[in-house]
C-alpha cells in the first residue's frame, strides 16, 4: 500500500534526520552539554554530537520539531549553530587562529624576563604599572574565551578546563592588582601578573593545537566530497549535451562521461566501452573494463572511451555518499583523551573553591583580620592554578608526535594515543600496504613449441608502446629489463575494454583480455588450463594473439601480471607476531591471489579475508573488535577509509591516497610497514608520559592546597610550586625526544 497516498497507514512517528555544524565546542563536556540541550527539545528522538567534525546529527519528529528550534537549543546552550555545509567547506590555513597565541607570547615574554634574570643574579623587575599594562590584555582580551566557556559551564552546574583557567588566572591577576594598590609608597611587592599571563598564553597554544587536529580530522570528509565532480553532461533530445550541476541530477537521467573525466553518479552503461579506475572503491590498481549493461560508480575515473550511462542513484543513496556516512559515523563514536581531564576538572573546580572559601572563613574567624585570610585563600587558588594541568596532555602530545614525525610517523589526533598502546589485533589491506601496489609482468607462458619469449616480449612492447595502461607499462618495463631489440609496430589502436592491437611485419597482433580472445573466435580450451593455473597463483592474465595469411587468430602466449610484496613486509609481520599481536589481511582481491600474497609475507590462509568490498571491510573490522579486542587497521586507498575510521586506530600509508591519510589517526609517511611497530611503541610511551604528567600535576595540588590552606605556603611559595610543577611536566615530556623506532634487521 502506498503510505503517501493513504496517511492513515503511516507509522505513528515519522523520523527525520538533520546535521547541524556547531562552533565553540572545546571538550567532551561541551559535547555532553549540547546533547542534553538537544535531547530536551520535545520531539527529538536522538542527538549525537561529533567533536571531531564539530557537528550534531539529530533524529526527530518533523511534526513537532523544525530546524529553527534545534538551532535555538544549540544557541541557548552557549554555542553557535552553523550551516551544515560548513563541515564540507574549504580547509583553513595551518596557521589560522595563531594570532592570539602570538600576541600572548609577545606580551608575556617581558613579564617572564625578570624570572630568567634572577637565575643569573640580574634584577630586571618591571614597574608594577607596566606589568599591569602587559598582563591585562592577555587576561581579559585573549582570555575572554575562557570566561565565556567557563560561565556557560557554571550555569550548567558543571566544571571544565575553561572554568579552571578562568578562576585560577583571575585569582593571580586580582591578587597582583590588590598587592600593587595596597603597597606602601616606594615598596615593590611581589606580583603574579606573569603567572596569569603565561598560563592564558600556554592554554591558548594548546587549544590552537587541538583546533589544528580537528581540521585534519574533517579533511577526510572534505577529500571524499572532492571525489564528486561539480557538473555532469546530461544527454537530451537529439543527443545534445548540456552541463547540469550534480546536485540536480535525477534517477533515470542519461549522462555522458568523456575520457579522463570523473563519473558523476552511480549508474549503468548504455553505450560505449572503456576501462574505469575504481581504486576509490576496490583499492586495486587495475582498471576495470566497462561496456553496455555494466555498473559504474560515481567518483571513479573513466579511461580512454566515451560512456553514456543511465543514472541509478544520486545524493545520499550513492555508494560514495554511503562511504562518507560510514566515515562520519565511525568518527562520531570516538572520544578524545582530554575527556579524562575534563571529568576530573569538573570535580576539581568546586573542591578548590570550597577549600578557598573555607580558608578565607577559617583564617578570618581565627585572626579577625581580612588581609591574612585573603592572602591564604588566594594562595590556595594560586597553588591550584591549572598551568601544569593544562600542560600535562599537550606537552606530552607535542613531544611524542614531534619525535614520531621526525621518524616518519605522523600522529594526527589524540584518540590514536589513547588507544594505540592497547592494540592487540592488526588488520592489513593488501595492495599498496603489504605490496608495492604496482603490477609487474611475472610470467610469460608460451603456448607454441617454437615460441621465442624474448622476441614475443619485444613485439608486445612495440604494440603497447605509448599506452598509459598499468599492464602496458609493466610490459615495457620488463622488455627494457630484458634488453631485447626494439621492434616497430604500425596502425596501433586501443580497443576500449578489450586491449591493444597493431601491425608487425604484415601480421595483426592483439594483446588483451581472454574475453576479447573468445569474441575473436579463439579456441578457449587451448588457454583455459594454463590461465586457471596462473590465476590460482594470484595473477592477472592477458593473452597475446596473432592473425595473418587470412587464418583465424592464434594465441601465442599468456602474460601473467602480479604485485610484489614490499621488501620489509615479511620481517614486519614476523616482528608483530612475535610481539603477540593477532594479525589479519583484508583484501578486495580474489581468494587465490590474496592467499598467495599472504603466504609471501608470512600470513596463514586462515588469517586472510578476501573478496571484501569497502562496506564489508568496515564490517570486518567491527567484527574483529568483538570480545574486547582493540583493533588497528592499516590501509592506503579511498576504499579503506571506512575501515580506517571503524577501527580503534586507523593507520594509513603515506604512499597511498589523501583520503586514507585524512581518515586515519596515524600516517606512516614513508609507506614502510615496519613503522607500524614504531607507531604502537611511541603511542605507548606518549600515553605513559601523559599519565605521569597528570599524576604530578595533581600531586602538586593535592600536597600544596592543604599546605596553603593551613598557612604554610604564602602566595610567593605557591607561585614557585606552580612553576615547579610546570617545569617537571615539561621536562618529563621532553624525555620523549630521545625516542627511536625499533630497528629492522640490516638497518643502522
Amino acid at each position: 500500500m502506498d503510505t503517501l497516498a493513504h496517511p492513515s497507514a503511516r507509522p505513528t512517528l515519522d523520523v527525520a534526520s538533520e546535521d547541524i555544524a556547531i562552533g565553540g565546542m572545546t571538550c567532551a563536556s561541551c559535547v555532553a552539554r549540547v546533547e542534553r540541550a538537544l535531547a530536551k527539545v520535545p520531539g527529538v528522538v536522538q542527538a549525537d554530537v561529533n567533536l571531531a567534525t564539530e557537528s550534531a546529527r539529530i533524529r526527530f519528529d518533523p511534526a513537532l520539531v523544525n530546524d529553527a528550534r534545534l538551532r535555538r537549543a544549540v544557541r541557548d546552550a552557549g554555542y553557535e549553530p552553523r550551516a551544515a555545509a560548513d563541515v564540507e567547506g574549504r580547509e583553513p590555513s595551518s596557521w589560522h587562529g595563531f594570532l592570539p597565541v602570538a600576541t600572548g607570547l609577545a606580551l608575556s615574554a617581558p613579564l617572564v624576563l625578570p624570572m630568567i634574570g634572577d637565575l643569573f643574579g640580574k634584577h630586571w623587575m618591571l614597574p608594577a604599572w607596566l606589568q599591569f599594562l602587559l598582563a591585562t590584555p592577555v587576561q581579559f582580551v585573549l582570555g575572554a574565551r575562557f570566561y565565556r566557556a567557563g560561565w556557560h559551564a557554571a550555569k550548567a552546574l558543571t566544571g571544565n578546563m575553561d572554568l579552571l583557567v578562568a578562576i585560577g588566572t583571575t585569582a593571580g591577576w586580582a591578587l597582583s592588582v590588590w598587592l600593587w594598590l595596597a603597597a606602601a609608597p616606594g615598596e615593590t611587592p611581589h606580583l603574579y601578573f606573569e603567572g596569569s599571563a603565561v598560563v592564558v598564553t600556554l592554554v591558548l597554544l594548546g587549544k590552537w593545537l587541538e583546533a589544528r587536529a580537528k581540521q585534519r580530522t574533517t579533511a577526510a570528509i572534505r577529500a571524499l566530497h572532492a571525489l564528486r565532480p561539480d557538473t555532469a553532461q546530461v544527454i537530451g533530445k537529439g543527443g545534445r549535451e548540456r552541463a547540469v550541476p550534480v546536485a540536480e541530477l535525477l534517477v533515470g537521467d542519461l549522462i555522458a562521461v568523456r575520457p579522463g573525466e570523473r563519473i558523476a553518479a552511480d549508474g549503468i552503461v548504455e553505450e560505449g566501452a572503456s576501462e574505469v579506475d575504481e581504486s576509490m572503491l576496490t583499492g586495486e590498481p587495475l582498471p576495470v573494463a566497462k561496456s553496455a549493461g555494466t555498473r559504474v560508480t560515481g567518483g571513479s575515473i573513466n579511461g580512454s572511451g566515451r560512456l553514456a550511462l543511465r543514472v541509478g542513484a544520486v545524493g545520499a543513496d550513492s555508494v560514495l555518499a554511503h562511504i562518507i556516512r560510514l566515515v562520519e559515523d565511525a568518527q562520531s563514536a570516538k572520544a578524545p583523551i582530554q575527556r579524562l581531564v575534563d571529568r576530573v576538572a569538573a570535580v576539581f573546580v568546586p573542591v578548590v573553591l570550597l577549600f578557598a572559601v573555607a580558608t578565607l572563613v577559617g583564617w578570618w574567624w581565627r585572626l579577625g583580620t581580612l588581609e591574612t585570610a585573603i592572602i591564604n585563600a588566594v594562595a590556595v587558588l594560586v597553588i591550584a592554578c591549572p598551568c601544569a594541568l593544562g600542560l600535562a596532555t599537550p606537552a606530552a602530545i607535542m613531544a611524542g608526535t614531534g619525535v614520531a614525525a621526525r621518524h616518519g610517523i605522523l600522529i594526527k589526533d589524540v584518540q590514536a594515543l589513547e588507544l594505540a598502546h592497547r592494540i592487540d589485533t592488526i588488520a592489513f589491506d593488501k595492495t599498496g600496504t603489504l605490496t608495492v601496489g604496482r603490477p609487474r609482468l611475472t610470467a610469460v607462458r608460451l603456448l607454441t613449441p617454437a615460441g621465442d619469449e624474448t622476441g614475443l616480449l619485444a613485439a608486445v612492447a612495440a604494440v603497447q608502446r605509448g599506452s598509459e595502461h598499468p599492464l602496458a607499462r609493466a610490459v615495457l618495463e620488463a622488455n627494457a629489463a630484458a634488453g631485447a631489440d626494439e621492434r616497430l609496430a604500425s596502425d596501433i589502436r586501443a580497443v576500449p575494454g578489450r586491449g591493444t592491437e597493431g601491425m608487425i611485419d604484415g601480421k595483426l597482433w592483439r594483446i588483451g583480455s581472454l574475453r576479447w580472445m573468445q569474441e575473436l573466435g579463439v579456441d578457449a580450451a587451448a588457454t583455459a588450463m594454463a590461465a586457471a593455473e596462473l590465476r590460482e597463483q594470484g595473477a592477472t592474465v592477458s593473452a597475446v594473439a596473432v592473425a595473418g595469411d587470412g587464418g583465424p587468430p592464434q594465441v601465442l602466449a599468456l602474460l601473467a601480471f602480479g604485485d610484489e610484496p614490499k621488501p620489509e613486509a615479511r620481517e614486519a609481520i614476523a616482528s608483530l607476531r612475535a610481539a603477540g599481536l593477532r594479525l589479519r589481511m583484508i583484501s578486495g582481491d580474489n581468494h587465490g591471489a590474496a592467499v598467495a600474497m599472504a603466504a609471501r609475507v608470512g600470513l596463514a590462509a586462515d588469517e586472510v579475508l578476501a573478496d571484501v568490498l569497502p562496506q564489508d571491510k568496515a564490517a570486518a573490522v567491527t567484527a574483529l573488535r568483538t570480545d574486547g579486542h582493540v583493533v588497528a587497521m592499516v590501509g592506503d586507498g579511498v576504499n579503506d577509509a571506512p575501515a580506517l575510521a571503524a577501527a580503534d586506530v586507523g593507520i594509513a600509508m603515506g604512499s597511498g591516497t589523501d583520503v586514507a591519510m585524512h581518515a586515519a589517526a596515524i600516517t606512516l609517511m614513508r609507506g614502510d610497514v615496519s613503522l607500524v611497530a614504531g607507531a604502537l611503541d611511541i603511542s605507548h610511551r606518549t600515553v605513559a608520559k601523559i599519565r605521569q604528567n597528570l599524576f604530578w600535576a595533581f600531586a602538586y595540588n593535592v600536597a600544596g592546597i592543604p599546605l596553603a590552606a593551613l598557612g604554610y605556603l604564602n602566595p610567593v611559595l605557591a607561585g614557585a610550586a606552580m612553576a615547579a610543577s610546570s617545569l617537571s611536566v615539561m621536562s618529563n615530556a621532553l624525555l620523549l625526544s630521545r625516542w627511536r623506532p625499533p630497528r629492522r634487521e640490516g638497518t643502522d
